[in-house]
């Protein structure tokens, strides 16, 4: 059994907790709030008796293994750091951290405190994505990724309305592309790794936050274009052309269906029965690394956190958009 704390009392939080319900070894043992009341709050609600409004005490208790980190952003290399360093295993929501330097900070830590460091991206450890995997190779060469991820925030409605939330404002290291994009750009590297050239392009809200853009990214011999949106909702899906097929994936983000449509137009539905909430398999692949006293996953590796975030970086540069957070690390 592994017993868990969470940092980070919002709706992504509950979804986690209600997938993680399913596994035989997940132990909810502590909430962390701000607030002592939304602490007890959140805590009645699961049936937890361990609350703190100290992220030093938490992270100190011998009452956790490990920690599932979902505050904003822009916390998150900091509070996993903390945890890290207190001998607890970190599972962190996407994206890892604000930039680069903080991933490569987090990676340091796992490795010298010797315990697991794996970022919650659920859709490269869902079934599918290994249909995915095994079933590139039907494509023949592959030469085109194309990714797609608008989905219209009600946080928008808001912004039009003069309230700026978590979601458009920069401090918190947020925006389209750190919220939607980084779920077109992860299977990508995960697949064909980190490609040769960036070239971004994005449209910006007066906080100085991304509200929706575009990547082309350059491999040897493929090219692939991913495009994200917070104020505008798509629904095309997103495909992998090959030479001989062309592999299409319905939600990038949560792969359910797969199919392959072929040159002569008979189409393949390679898809597999997925049991399981969408979250649940990646609470199961982090809690299998540490009974398996590994430190970081195949499926969503360190390497494959650090390309995308560099990725991510890159694209900012390029937009215009910047983080308090990339002044702060050394």
């Amino acid at each position: 059994m592994i017993r868990f704390g969470i940092v980070g009392t919002n709706w992504i939080t509950e979804r986690l907790l209600g997938a993680a319900g399913n596994h035989k070894d997940f132990s909810l043992k502590a909430v962390f709030s701000r607030t002592e009341d939304r602490a007890r709050e959140f805590a009645a609600k699961y049936e937890v008796e361990l609350t703190f409004t100290d992220l030093n005490e938490m992270a100190a208790s011998e009452e956790i293994d490990a920690v599932y980190i979902a505050s904003p952003n822009s916390y998150h290399a900091e509070q996993a750091i903390l945890f890290m360093k207190h001998g607890k295993h970190v599972l962190c929501e996407k994206p890892l951290a604000a930039n680069a330097k903080e991933v490569k900070a987090m990676m340091e830590a796992a490795k010298s405190n010797h315990v697991v460091l794996m970022e919650a991206m659920k859709s490269t450890v869902m079934p599918n994505y290994q249909v995915i995997q095994d079933q590139l190779v039907k494509l023949g060469n592959v030469r085109t990724y194309f990714a797609n991820y608008c989905q219209y925030s009600s946080r928008y409605d808001a912004y039009k309305k003069g309230t700026v939330l978590n979601a458009f404002n920069p401090e918190y290291a947020t925006g389209a592309l750190m919220d939607l994009g980084v779920y077109t750009i992860y299977p990508l590297v995960a697949l064909f790794g980190k490609p040769n050239t960036v070239k971004a392009s994005g449209y910006l809200l007066d906080t100085g936050a991304d509200a929706q853009g575009s990547i082309v990214l350059d491999y040897d011999e493929m090219q692939a274009t991913v495009m994200y949106s917070k104020i505008t909702d798509s629904t095309l899906p997103s495909e992998i052309h090959g030479e001989d097929a062309t592999m299409v994936i319905h939600h990038i983000s949560s792969p359910e269906k797969i199919e392959i449509r072929y040159r002569d137009g008979s189409i393949e539905d390679v898809s597999i029965q997925q049991e399981m909430e969408p979250m649940y398999y990646e609470v199961a692949e982090f809690i299998q690394l540490i009974q398996s006293r590994k430190t970081e996953s195949s499926l969503n590796s360190w390497d494959t956190s650090l390309h995308v975030m560099e990725i991510m970086d890159e694209a900012r540069k390029q937009i215009g958009v910047r983080f308090p957070n990339d002044n702060q690390v050394n």
